[in-house]
């Protein structure tokens, strides 16, 4: 039962079920060069929400890692022990490109995780407040009392810059069909308010090495794993989001130099995150 399980796991077809984007250059060239088409805009806001301890704040710092040359975890703490969210403030974090000592016109907001209870991980009503704006730099999460208006935290007249562009669910691809119900459930009244919005929703599956013993030694493959495609289709059936709109990524943990491939996944798929915003910046301007 064993073999057969990790059999599964690495187990490949011919036909890739979706194309490995090849064109590092062209991508790094797209984020280096990206501007927000809205004048009033100074930067693109992309939140980032899933459970605890799926790699969020371990993408911001891939991010970085990838477009400064260089392993880097300087903007967004991690804690690689198994215990509760090591995030416990709303912080906006900046990135620089390796040729640049501006910061780019995109910025990531990082959530505490989501878990099981009431008084556990964030509040969605706190996630909500954060798409619309109202929660200020540097709020502290509570688990037990989600933001209220008149609070500290609470900002009550938010501009433009200060509202969520683009929502990334972030979710461990070993543990999809592990993820307890009241987290599903957490994460669809998130995505509905996100839609109420007019938020567009991307996400991304992290931790393929653990995931997948194949991309622990090469990630030119993952889209041709038959197990990480299940959790692609399961999570796509759990949350309701298109399969065009998930994407795997692999981020930097152990590494200590940068690699082509991973930066190709990263690249790409920051780039979808980027069209995305834009598509809701767009749409603002037309309505």
């Amino acid at each position: 039962m064993l073999m057969s399980y990790f059999t599964a796991m690495g187990r490949g077809s011919s036909k890739p079920w979706r194309e490995m984007p090849k064109n590092k250059t062209d991508d790094l060239s797209f984020v280096e060069n990206y501007q927000p088409k809205k004048k009033k805009v100074k930067h693109l806001r992309i939140l980032l929400h899933g459970p605890v301890g799926v790699g969020k704040s371990s993408f911001i710092n891939s991010v970085t890692s990838c477009l400064q040359g260089r392993i880097t975890c300087s903007n967004a703490f991690t804690d690689a022990t198994s215990g509760g969210s090591f995030t416990t403030q709303y912080k906006t974090h900046k990135i620089k490109t390796e040729n640049s000592a501006r910061s780019c016109p995109f910025v990531f907001n990082d959530t505490m995780g989501l878990e099981e209870g009431n008084n556990h991980g964030v509040h969605v009503e706190d996630i909500k407040l954060a798409m619309k704006g109202h929660v200020r730099e540097n709020y502290m999460f509570d688990p037990k009392s989600p933001l209220s208006e008149g609070d500290e935290g609470y900002n009550p007249c938010p501009t433009l810059d200060d509202k969520v562009h683009i929502l990334v669910f972030v979710v461990d691809a070993g543990k999809v069909s592990l993820m307890d119900d009241k987290v599903v459930k957490k994460m669809r009244d998130v995505r509905r308010a996100a839609c109420d919005l007019g938020i567009p929703q991307l996400a991304i599956l992290t931790k393929l090495d653990e995931a997948c013993p194949m991309a622990k030694t090469n990630v030119e493959n993952v889209y041709k794993n038959d197990y990480l495609k299940q959790q692609v289709d399961m999570f796509s059936q759990s949350v309701g989001l298109p399969l065009s709109c998930i994407f795997l990524v692999k981020n930097y943990s152990s590494e200590i130099v940068t690699n082509d491939d991973i930066d190709t996944m990263i690249l790409n798929t920051l780039r979808q995150i980027i069209n995305y915003g834009e598509d809701f910046l767009d749409n603002l301007e037309q309505n």
